[in-house]
């Protein structure tokens, strides 16, 4: 099987990196460290792996809320919906609902085992 990894392109990180001087990359190619394992940087590249079979993003969104805490900060990228991208460009704000357990339309028994679910406001432009 032929194993594509995507790299992100300079021009995307060198513009990044102006704007938020990274000192660490947990996620460099080809990885060679297990950095889920050890301390981040005070200012992270994040690019995490896609893909489950490798790891994929969850682990690395939350070793950057660990790390937070400690006071570092992370900038992470990940793919999503074209949709979230074109509600975001309208300013519009996101808001976690959780694991709403959506209703059967016709006997209202709730979802089992619902996915996480974020809103959008909108606001009225005048």
């Amino acid at each position: 099987m032929n194993e594509k990894y995507w790299l992100t392109p300079p021009e995307l990180y060198q513009k990044l990196d102006k704007e938020f001087n990274f000192d660490f990359d947990p996620c460099p190619y080809p990885k060679t460290f297990d950095s889920l394992k050890m301390p981040w940087g005070k200012m992270n590249y994040v690019n995490p792996p896609f893909k489950k079979e490798d790891g994929g993003t969850a682990p690395f969104i939350h070793k950057a809320i660990d790390e937070s805490k400690k006071g570092n900060s992370s900038f992470i990228v990940f793919n999503v919906r074209n949709v979230v991208n074109v509600l975001l460009e309208e300013n519009a704000i996101p808001r976690s609902l959780g694991r709403v357990k959506w209703l059967e339309c016709e006997n209202k028994t709730q979802m089992p085992g619902p996915p996480s679910t974020v809103g959008f406001f909108l606001q009225g432009k005048k």
